[in-house]
């Protein structure tokens, strides 16, 4: 045998094993690329909570609705996108609320055009310093939470500064950090949301 071909063989053996304790090791590595997709300061009291549009289960509603029931916060802005079927996003998910028991006393829609997070972000904290809101609780889910954060902290950057606030993660419907690689779904979750993550390092 050539020096030639053994080292082939050698480097695609190499490459071989490799992969193999790669993928024995998933369990390890695979749940820190949903972990760092997370920013969660927890609840405290502040003026107000913002929930984020984009989830289509209810579980930021509902998570707004109980950071009230729990006396963090006196009331819970609901931003919107409109396009759901006729309805703003916000309209839809303060119903929804509502269904499941909580005041229509506690919501109050901020209903938008954007589009995207960032431009969400300029929408809403324009409504904050409107109300002269000094501080909030950003509430969205889990998987959009860190990226949310780091929006919300430029935007208010580049106004000169705008109302403190903490990030509060929801759940998802199909996103859990320890196990997202098993969902289908939460596949597609987590590309999408590190595609959004690195385009924005970039400036995209």
């Amino acid at each position: 045998m050539s020096s030639g071909l053994s080292r082939k063989i050698k480097c695609v053996t190499g490459a071989l094993a490799a992969c193999v304790v790669v993928y024995a090791a998933r369990g390890i590595w695979l749940p820190w690329i949903g972990y760092a997709l997370i920013h969660d300061d927890g609840p405290a009291r502040a003026d107000i909570a913002l929930v984020l549009g984009g989830d289509y289960w209810g579980h930021r509603i509902v998570r707004g609705a109980e950071l009230v029931k729990q006396g963090y916060v006196p009331a819970v802005l609901v931003s919107g996108p409109p396009g759901f079927y006729g309805l703003n996003e916000a309209d839809a998910a303060i119903q929804y609320a509502i269904s499941r028991g909580y005041p229509k006393e506690w919501f109050f829609p901020v209903r938008h055009q954007a589009l995207s997070t960032r431009d969400e972000a300029l929408a809403a904290v324009e409504e904050l310093c409107a109300r002269q809101v000094h501080s909030f609780l950003l509430v969205t889910s889990n998987y959009h939470s860190a990226r949310a954060r780091r929006i919300y902290l430029a935007v208010e950057r580049a106004r000169g500064g705008g109302p403190q606030f903490r990030t509060v993660a929801a759940p998802d419907e199909f996103f859990e950090p320890t196990t997202w690689w098993h969902s289908r779904q939460a596949e597609k979750t987590v590309l999408i949301e590190w595609m959004k993550t690195v385009a924005g390092a970039a400036g995209m």
